[in-house]
């Protein structure tokens, strides 16, 4: 190869990596918190995730002390599940939070599988029915599911007949972003939906964004992270990297390069 060569593929290479950084960038700069992907980077960290425990809770003395993403629970036979977030309090009540789309289907048998997998998983050998903690399925989707038109629908379990609620210690939340009905929730959606990370209205989850998203070590974790979908993770937040590289006006070769380098790097790490 000569130098005049060597010269241009380095140039062309060389324009192919910064482009495809600006490309990730701006991929991470529209991933939202109702994209479950972002949303378990997010609230990983302890006080992002508390702060949002806090607001749909009603309840600002809640100590979250451990914060589990993805949190994978296999069975021998039947289906495994991977939980959005899993977190737990100073009072051993327990909480699962989880992005649902507009895709989803059978939304209260998807809550209850949920519900009977986490207290499956802490209901020790040896342990009474009463030392099984307080669990709380709180499931955030982009639409109004149940026609509610308010943010919040807790699910409540009553006797036939009778007002005294039947409690077991199991409670579900619905919480939807489509409705804003003006309440500290809804405002909290309106953040998830935006995820703007110069709007500093949220608290310690507003920093963890800013962090993510502007800040050398929370991009270099959210590069890190985009490549991971990019070379395999889910199809929609692939097809929006795309798009997103589109709208900065990178013309087709190039993206068709980064997908060949991706694939090339894909393969190297295997």
């Amino acid at each position: 190869m000569s130098k005049v060569e060597h010269s241009d593929t380095y140039v062309r290479e060389t324009d192919s990596r910064i482009r495809h950084r600006e490309f990730l960038l701006q991929g991470i700069e529209e991933l939202t918190l109702l994209h479950d992907t972002f949303m378990k980077v997010a609230l990983k960290d302890v006080e992002a995730c508390q702060h949002v425990i806090r607001i749909l809770m009603d309840d600002p003395t809640i100590e979250i002390v451990e914060v589990r993403s993805q949190y994978r629970i296999s069975k021998l036979v039947s289906k495994d599940a991977v939980l959005d977030i899993l977190a737990e309090d100073t009072q051993g009540r327990v909480y699962n939070l989880e992005i649902q789309r507009k895709t989803t289907i059978d939304h209260a048998r998807r809550t209850r599988r949920y519900s009977a997998l986490v207290d499956a998983e802490y209901l020790e050998k040896g342990k009474e029915y009463n030392e099984m903690p307080e669990v709380y399925v709180i499931y955030i989707s982009e639409t109004d599911i149940w026609e509610t038109r308010v943010t919040e629908s807790p699910v409540e379990r009553h006797l036939k007949g009778q007002i005294e609620e039947y409690n077991d210690g199991q409670h579900t939340i619905y919480i939807n972003a489509a409705i804003d009905d003006g309440s500290p929730k809804a405002a909290l959606m309106r953040y998830f939906k935006t995820c703007d990370p110069d709007d500093m209205s949220q608290g310690a989850l507003s920093r963890r964004v800013h962090y993510l998203k502007r800040e050398k070590g929370g991009i270099g974790e959210m590069c890190e992270y985009s490549e991971r979908i990019f070379n395999g993770g889910r199809e929609e937040e692939r097809r929006a990297m795309i798009r997103s590289m589109e709208k900065e006006g990178i013309d087709e070769e190039t993206i068709k390069k980064i997908l060949e380098n991706l694939k090339e790097e894909e393969v190297v790490q295997v």
